[in-house]
């Protein structure tokens, strides 16, 4: 799929550029959430997503990404969601209403 490689290819251009080692990268379907990853290096993406503008893809991707290092949604991590997205809370926002929940964990 087209769009799957695009994807994830953003994926490791963030993950480069954030400076995180990806050692496994899945998209696939998730019934509660966007994304998920694990401190060994493991993220795992809803497949949803691929259906989604590449803004709410960045938004994903660096809310992840960001976890390798700060594992909490605290004043360190919006400030650096804020650095590298801006006005990072638009996607937030727009990712809540789709899913009609939290937007990630």
């Amino acid at each position: 799929m087209e769009r799957k490689r695009v994807f994830k290819e953003r994926v490791r251009a963030w993950a480069e550029k954030l400076d995180v080692d990806v050692v496994w990268l899945g998209v696939r379907p998730m019934r509660n959430k966007w994304a998920s990853c694990s401190t060994n290096g493991y993220l795992n993406f809803n497949a949803e997503l691929l259906d989604l503008k590449q803004s709410l893809w960045d938004y994903v991707i660096v809310h992840e990404l960001l976890h390798f290092s700060v594992p909490n949604h605290g004043k360190l991590w919006k400030s650096l969601m804020s650095a590298h997205l801006g006005d990072y809370e638009s996607a937030e926002a727009e990712l809540r209403v789709r899913s009609g929940a939290s937007v990630i964990r």
